[in-house]
């Protein structure tokens, strides 16, 4: 009996290895798609009072500056990651700036999906630096830096606009309720940068606080093993003070991630303006403008994934401004900007990823 070849076995499992992986990217994006009208039926399909999409009139010419300011925080946000890995390159004559871009797109918009899809938000920074670790060609300590400080940078971010509107716009909304909530919302909100900027600079202060506060959590039941959360706290923190250290070093270079932070978190806080107006709302901007940043604040601590639930209830008080037929349609394309849009372009970048994969499989074969 002859032996089998090799290579004809081979070409008999070829095809398999080709279907195997689209296949998975195709279940996957139809899990998201899946995702997406579960949620979007939980959040909005009881609207009984939503008019008919026919019956809707909308000026489509405000919905273009939405759309812009969705598209210009997120250029804000990308390149925030390309200046920090530009400072943090080790040879800065060799640096691909069409390469970093691509990378932190393709970083910024995997980590939002992660966000948005994890309860918490707690998927994107593990994600964002796994990604840059493989792909960029940094060390590890400035692959980890750069997703750290860029959370935390978009937090500070948020708490500068947010202090802004509460000291000099609160007055232009009249509900205290909203505004105490949202209050709140900012201390949990400003808890871990706080943190770890205290630990940047005083670290051992920084340790005896951690173990005051895992004692004082121990003592009321909601921590069980106090030594094993102080150790991991206490990491934790010390990872993330070791990347704020690394930023620090190159002068100027945490106030233009701030800025680019501020600008992005302003835009983003814009859109519901935008898609008021669409929909024939008669709001000004600043409390508009205000309220939304309130609103976002407030849900912050809410541990649902892209605060589903909390986020459309806490909303209705930007878009009350519209009869009830129009709030349905006006708060779902709102969540579009917001949610929705992170969720569908993940799998689209995943696809990319997977045919630029096969692609220079192909063309290392023929080589």
């Amino acid at each position: 009996m002859p032996e089998p070849d090799p290579d004809i076995d081979n070409k008999k499992l070829v095809p398999k290895k080709i279907l195997k992986k689209p296949l998975l990217i195709i279940f996957f994006i139809l899990i998201n798609i899946a995702v997406i009208a579960i949620t979007a039926f939980s959040e909005f399909g009881n609207s009984e009072n939503a008019a008919a999409l026919s019956e809707v009139k909308i000026n489509w010419w405000f919905l273009i500056p939405a759309a812009v300011c969705f598209l210009l925080a997120i250029i804000f946000e990308i390149t925030k990651y390309v200046v920090l890995m530009y400072n943090m390159a080790e040879d800065k004559t060799d640096f691909d700036h069409k390469r970093a871009r691509k990378i932190a797109r393709r970083t910024v918009l995997l980590g939002k999906y992660y966000d948005n899809i994890t309860p918490a938000a707690i998927g994107g920074q593990p994600f964002q630096i796994y990604y840059m670790r493989k792909n960029s060609k940094l060390k590890k300590g400035a692959s980890t830096a750069i997703p750290i400080f860029g959370m935390i940078s978009g937090q500070i971010g948020f708490i500068i606009i947010a202090i802004l509107c509460f000291l000099f716009g609160s007055l232009s909304i009249n509900n205290a309720v909203l505004i105490g909530t949202a209050c709140f919302g900012l201390i949990f909100y400003a808890f871990w940068p706080v943190t770890v900027m205290i630990a940047t600079f005083l670290p051992k202060a920084t340790k005896e606080l951690i173990g005051i506060v895992v004692k004082l959590l121990a003592k009321m039941h909601i921590v069980k093993d106090k030594a094993a959360t102080i150790a991991k706290t206490e990491s934790e923190i010390d990872e993330y003070a070791r990347s704020v250290r690394m930023i620090l070093k190159t002068k100027g270079l945490f106030l233009k991630t701030v800025t680019l932070s501020v600008l992005f978190n302003t835009l983003i806080s814009m859109i519901p303006f935008f898609v008021l107006t669409a929909f024939g709302g008669q709001v000004d901007f600043l409390p508009c403008f205000v309220t939304t940043v309130a609103v976002t604040s407030a849900v912050y601590f809410v541990p649902t994934p892209g605060n589903s639930g909390a986020a459309e209830g806490t909303f209705f008080v930007v878009f009350s401004a519209l009869s009830s037929g129009y709030v349905f349609w006006a708060m779902l394309i709102w969540r579009f900007f917001s949610y929705y849009i992170y969720i569908i372009l993940g799998p689209i970048i995943y696809f990319k990823i997977h045919l630029e994969k096969k692609r220079h499989k192909e063309n290392a074969d023929v080589l």
